[in-house]
């Protein structure tokens, strides 16, 4: 007999449900009519905000999902078919969009093998070697992600020196900011110190992993840039007809920061995971904790029994890796409950 689930779910936070407030917001959106396609002061009112966080040359384009956000985000970045990107080889571009900036965009991506899933300045630079070769791509935009695919975090001085190091060398430096929240929290920082301030020239601010309904903010903190964005939001098919109800949630976490009062939480219970399970027989974490992730390495058996519990994702079966992740709802009931399981699973295996 196959055992019942546990309710909370530790594969992704995009399981969780909606921040209450968040709700609220969609629900005062719905009073009467409005304009649509953006034209409502809900959008209005998001597009102060964005500059009152990120700098008063910051532009924002709501659209309906995260790889949207990024392929947006590339769009305005990119001028020609024989352009390239750099990543990580973990970039969420490259690995889990299905090819879309290769498909959507047309464009090849130059992926990094890294330790942590961060970049570093030589890690481009070393990508440049055939810029000015005809028979080559060309890179000319550097993607990173904060929260990096493992988990670990850039710092604002690591940001700051990538941004020097595209800019140096004419490219322009886009952050997939699904986690961007998190990171912020985890750093004590603000959002603009990460962004605006560091150099990053497009964001895909991330809202659903932190308590949205539907819908991420693309933010573009190049005026030159933001011209396009309007016709290819609408040519990527990211323009929603309703925008008010995508706005108003975004506004809602950016209201009296909610983002990061819902990141500092979702990144404690991962906190408390990671410490309730160190030390246990057969289980080593993988990378820092950093964020909302908690990445373990553990035995085949003990992950096929787990699961049988609890939903997770198995990050690299070849190396018994997991990936265990926390939400802005995660209860640190919900956490111990997790713990108990994992140690009584292991310890009967050593026994």
């Amino acid at each position: 007999m196959i055992e019942q689930l546990h309710s909370k779910s530790f594969a992704s936070d995009n399981h969780a449900g909606a921040h209450p407030a968040v709700l609220a917001a969609v629900a005062a959106a719905n009073a009467g009519d409005a304009p649509a396609y953006g034209d409502d002061d809900w959008t209005a009112s998001l597009a102060g905000q964005v500059r009152s966080e990120f700098g008063e040359q910051a532009t924002s384009l709501v659209v309906l999902n995260g790889t949207g956000a990024n392929m947006l985000s590339l769009s305005m970045m990119l001028g020609r078919r024989y352009e390239a990107i750099v990543c990580p080889e973990t970039a969420h571009i490259a690995t889990h969009e299905t090819g879309a900036s290769e498909r959507v965009l047309g464009v090849k991506l130059v992926t990094v093998p890294t330790r942590d899933g961060k970049l570093t300045p030589g890690d481009i630079t070393a990508r440049l070697g055939g810029r000015g070769n005809i028979s080559e791509v060309q890179p000319s935009v550097v993607s990173i992600s904060q929260v990096t695919e493992l988990g670990t975090c850039y710092t604002t001085d690591e940001v700051a020196a990538i941004a020097a190091t595209a800019h140096d060398n004419g490219m322009l430096l886009h952050m997939d900011g699904a986690r961007l929240a998190n990171a912020a929290a985890h750093l004590g920082c603000s959002l603009r110190a990460l962004t605006t301030d560091a150099g990053v020239d497009v964001v895909s601010f991330g809202a659903s992993k932190n308590g949205a309904l539907v819908g991420e903010a693309v933010i573009v903190l190049r005026p030159h840039l933001a011209e396009a964005g309007p016709y290819l939001r609408r040519q990527t098919l990211q323009l929603a007809s309703k925008m008010r109800f995508v706005s108003a949630q975004v506004s809602a976490l950016l209201t009296e920061e909610l983002w990061r009062r819902n990141a500092e939480h979702a990144n404690a219970m991962a906190r408390r995971l990671a410490d309730g399970v160190a030390g246990l027989p057969g289980l080593d974490i993988t990378w820092p904790v950093e964020s909302n992730a908690v990445f373990a390495a553990l035995p085949t058996e003990a992950i096929a029994e787990l699961q049988a519990r609890y939903l997770f994702h198995v990050w690299d079966a070849s190396l018994g890796i997991v990936r265990w992740m926390t939400a802005f709802d995660t209860s640190a009931e919900d956490v111990d409950t997790f713990v108990a399981d994992i140690r009584q699973t292991l310890e009967s295996m050593t026994s």
